[in-house]
């Protein structure tokens, strides 16, 4: 994606404590944030130095494309600690992001020790905060960029998303004590600092936008962090007629993403030859569900990958046709980027990232409600889907559309450019992009 030649090339400190070619979740996020600027700007990044070694082998030069801060003295404890107080691997993640938070405000007083001078000499246009993802994540940064004059761009921020009423059990499996307190960050001082001194601030969802102030609205854009690579994610081209609704599942296997629901509300298809279904892979649940399978006498029918690499997905999902999902807390819904991009057409709940990413001619947004009526309406959609009632061809294509038009890492990059213009006064309008569905419900 060759830059515009008339457009400037914004000089961009770009701080993304995570950010890992190597790893997955928000490190990806912003490593893959932190490459697609470099098409349309001049970044500097700036990141920790568990990163470092990855970031080299992706072939950037240290000192010249990139800085690590070494935090690694506070980090390791507090790693440990969180480790020790989560309630099992994959748990707790409200407690794992506030314990680990401990140790930011360092890192950034580091990055302004290091840079500080650099910044308030205008060597940069703006500094813009990718990571940390999460709101309550406050920023010093924010108040010494205003001081010296050079914009602060904020975001994406995410997370957050409150459990739904009916739902407390898996809430407590997830040992999710914490989240049971988490507004309060709202009222620190830090916090509010944070969204007074950005210049602009960027939500990745409508959630998170509902929780910022009036006065943090006015300078906030709408732009979800997750996308793909269009070089790594496409769809088949093969329009094969195939009887057999073919379905899949990917996730961690835990009560709150709902792979059980998946399994219950397609077995009578599976029963009877008419679906099958693949859970692509692992967790706490994997017992549970297998024992479910065989209660429900659909072991035939459902295939338990287990764990797969990131790059292993894409072969194993393009072979369905539908992305079964019925997840009730997502923040961010990257799976389902993936799958629409694989030609899938998604099957979510209309709550958090999934029901704001599918819009109503892409797939379908089963109604938040009790996991019985979910997978009342689950089961009821896929009979009208087994019996041809639904254009899928037709919906893969709009989720082809869709995904290449807004959620590409390139149009990201193109996106957060017009932020940075506007920002910098080169844009007199704040920028909106076409994510909203106009038939999509709040959360």
């Amino acid at each position: 994606m060759p830059p515009e030649p008339s457009r400037k090339r914004h000089r961009v400190l770009l701080i993304a404590e995570a950010a890992n070619p190597e790893w997955v979740s928000v490190p990806l996020v912003g490593w893959s944030i932190a490459c697609a600027l470099r098409e349309v700007a001049d970044v500097h990044l700036v990141t920790q130095v568990r990163n470092r070694d990855a970031i080299r082998r992706a072939g950037l030069v240290e000192g010249s494309d990139f800085t690590a801060i070494d935090t690694e003295q506070v980090m390791k404890p507090l790693w440990k600690l969180s480790s020790l107080l989560r309630g099992g691997e994959g748990k707790g993640w409200t407690t794992v992001t506030a314990i680990q938070s401990l140790a930011y405000p360092l890192f950034e007083r580091l990055v302004w020790k290091r840079f500080g001078r650099r910044i308030r000499s205008g060597e940069f246009d703006l500094v813009h905060r990718v990571t940390p993802l999460s709101p309550t994540a406050p920023s010093s940064l924010a108040k010494h960029c205003a001081r010296a004059r050079v914009p602060f761009v904020l975001g994406p921020l995410n997370g957050g998303v409150p459990w739904p009423h009916g739902f407390d059990k898996e809430r407590r499996k997830e040992r999710e004590w914490l989240s049971y307190v988490r507004a309060i960050y709202k009222w620190l001082p830090a916090i509010r600092s944070t969204w007074r001194y950005s210049s602009a601030i960027i939500a990745a969802s409508r959630h998170t936008l509902s929780e910022l102030p009036h006065a943090a609205r006015a300078k906030t854009i709408y732009i979800p962090e997750n996308a793909i690579d269009p070089q790594r994610f496409t769809a088949p081209n093969d329009e094969a007629k195939d009887d057999c609704v073919r379905l899949c599942f990917i996730g961690r296997l835990v009560a709150y993403k709902g792979p059980d629901i998946a399994i219950e509300a397609a077995q009578h298809l599976l029963r009877d030859g008419r679906a099958r279904l693949t859970i692509i892979g692992d967790g706490p649940m994997m017992p549970e569900l297998r024992a479910q399978a065989a209660r429900l006498d659909v072991v035939d029918a459902v295939e338990f990958t287990g764990w797969v690499d990131h790059g292993g997905i894409a072969t194993i999902a393009r072979t369905n046709k539908i992305f079964l999902f019925p997840s009730v807390r997502e923040f961010g819904g990257g799976a389902v980027i993936e799958a629409m991009s694989l030609g899938l057409v998604p099957i979510v709940v209309n709550y958090g990232g999934p029901g704001e990413i599918v819009s109503g001619d892409t797939g379908f947004r089963l109604p938040l409600s009790s996991r019985e009526r979910l997978i009342e309406h689950a089961s009821t959609l896929l009979g009208e889907i087994a019996s041809g009632e639904h254009d899928l061809a037709q919906l893969a294509r709009h989720g082809l559309e869709r995904v290449r038009s807004l959620y590409t890492w390139n149009r990201k990059a193109l996106q957060l450019r017009d932020v940075y213009d506007w920002a910098t006064g080169l844009r007199p309008a704040k920028p909106e992009f076409a994510f909203i569905d106009a038939n999509a419900t709040s959360n």
